[in-house]
């Protein structure tokens, strides 16, 4: 099970941190990452981080914005989203794919295999 946690209404050039924390499931054994959903898009890949958080991979429209983090021992991943934009309005889901050591980041949502249950994101201008 995933909790996501922290979404809310900020200005923009605002700061959020969002949490998703696990349960039920040994979570170093899997890959993390953090997607978004506008009312009337398709589910955008943010954010992904692998086992031991060494790899990190970022969407081109969050890049040099956000910072993705996790805690193993906490069995949280984190969202750290700054200088955020009304385009930044979203459902924000965090997602798992339990994976391999050494596998690849990937950005398509059907590769995760566990997800939460959405935080939204309202950015105003």
């Amino acid at each position: 099970q995933l909790q996501a946690s922290g979404g809310g209404l900020v200005q923009a050039g605002g700061s959020l941190r969002l949490s998703c924390a696990a349960s039920g499931y040994t979570f170093s054994r899997y890959a993390m990452a953090w997607f978004r959903q506008a009312p009337g898009t398709e589910r955008e890949f943010v954010s992904g981080i692998s086992r031991s958080g060494a790899n990190l991979l970022y969407g081109s429209s969050v890049k040099g914005r956000f910072t993705i983090s996790r805690d193993n021992a906490r069995k949280t991943v984190y969202l750290q989203m700054n200088s955020l934009k009304p385009e930044d309005t979203a459902v924000y889901y965090c997602a798992a794919r339990q994976t391999i050591v050494t596998a690849p980041l990937l950005s398509r949502s059907g590769a995760y295999d566990h997800w939460g249950q959405g935080t939204l994101v309202t950015v105003s201008s």
